[in-house]
């Protein structure tokens, strides 16, 4: 067992070597979607470095090798609590959310949200199983695979397999022959691979995709990541978060993204959101995954600065990505809703649990 993790650190450090190491993080020149509106006047596109791989828009260089190694071999501080931790997501299962036309936001897990706005029926990167046999998932569907069907679109936003996953996929392909995918720069030629459709839709930050507008408004933006999925696409297909917009009501999705000033450019450009959901996890230790993950503080921090008025966290409890204990976030969040400053806007849903708009 000992030798079987050794080999997996060693194999993820030489990853990470090739990923940042090799890797330039200087301007080369900017892309975008030329058949797609861009909504920011002053955007001049995507920043990509000289090989044309994606950049943030700070253009900073996440932690190297040397970092991943700090981090690998030092002590978790919360070892025994995150060994000691039983916490579970509650889920309720319940497929009613599935019927009806109603406004509502119901969360599957980690990444995953059924979203209905103005009649139109929507999946956040669908993740419905395990998508690795080395990341357990911790909580279940609130519904059978089998019954999500008659989807208008599918975001998928960015290439990490706990956000795109095959399987799930083309699973879905298969039961939703009329959905639309919606994703980021790139990532199209991946998306019709699994799912053979063509019916896809790949974005720049700050552009939106070619909708009804009558019925509903959806724009791709900026998130502090990164993307990967092989030995040698570092940073070639985009990632990013959605504005999702009808009738007056707004979603926020935020995906994965350390804290960046996109939070107070969305607001000066947008005013504000009904509800953002926003990811917590997968954030310790914070001097490491800060460029990548957000914490609960500061996503808290980001749903103020975006002129949130709820906030739904996301992106923990499903599986076990780093140093926290499983409920360590949830605990967290609960400390934090007592805040005044944050009165009414954390709301802690369970997985399965119908929020209505």
């Amino acid at each position: 067992m000992l030798i079987g993790v050794a080999f997996l650190l060693s194999l993820a450090a030489g990853f990470y070597f090739f990923m940042y190491e090799d890797f330039k993080w200087e301007p080369g020149g900017y892309r975008s979607n030329p058949d797609l509106k861009t909504v920011r006047t002053d955007w001049k596109g995507n920043p990509v470095n000289p090989d044309g791989r994606f950049l943030n828009e700070d253009m900073d260089a996440l932690p190297g090798f040397s970092d991943l190694w700090k981090w690998q071999s030092e002590t978790n501080p919360q070892k025994a609590e995150k060994k000691a931790d039983t916490f579970r997501l509650k889920v309720i299962k319940d497929n009613h959310f599935l019927e009806g036309n109603d406004d509502c936001i119901i969360w599957l897990g980690h990444a995953t949200f059924f979203i209905r706005l103005n009649g139109i029926r929507i999946l956040t990167d669908p993740v419905l199983e395990s998508p690795s046999a080395l990341m357990k998932r911790y909580s279940e569907l609130p519904v059978a695979i089998s019954e999500l069907k008659d989807m208008d679109y599918i975001l998928v936003s960015h290439d990490h397999r706990d956000h795109c996953d095959e399987k799930s996929l083309k699973t879905l392909a298969l039961q939703n022959p009329n959905a639309t995918y919606l994703t980021g720069l790139n990532l199209d030629k991946l998306l019709q691979d699994f799912t053979k459709s063509t019916k896809i839709q790949a974005a720049g930050w700050y552009q939106a995709y070619q909708t009804d507008t009558s019925k509903i408004e959806i724009i791709y933006l900026p998130a502090h990541h990164w993307g990967r999925r092989y030995l040698n696409d570092t940073n070639k297909h985009l990632w990013g978060a959605y504005l999702i917009r009808a009738n007056g009501k707004s979603i926020y999705f935020g995906s994965d993204s350390g804290y960046g000033t996109h939070y107070q450019d969305f607001a000066k450009l947008f005013g504000g959101v009904d509800v953002a959901l926003l990811g917590v996890g997968a954030y310790k230790p914070e001097w490491f995954m800060a460029a990548s993950h957000a914490g609960p503080k500061d996503a808290v921090h980001a749903a103020h600065e975006m002129n949130a008025k709820r906030m739904i966290p996301m992106h923990y409890g499903t599986f076990d990505l780093s140093d926290e204990p499983l409920g360590d976030c949830y605990r967290v969040l609960q400390k934090l809703e007592k805040e005044p400053a944050n009165k009414q806007l954390i709301d802690l849903v369970d997985v399965g649990e119908i929020v209505k708009l």
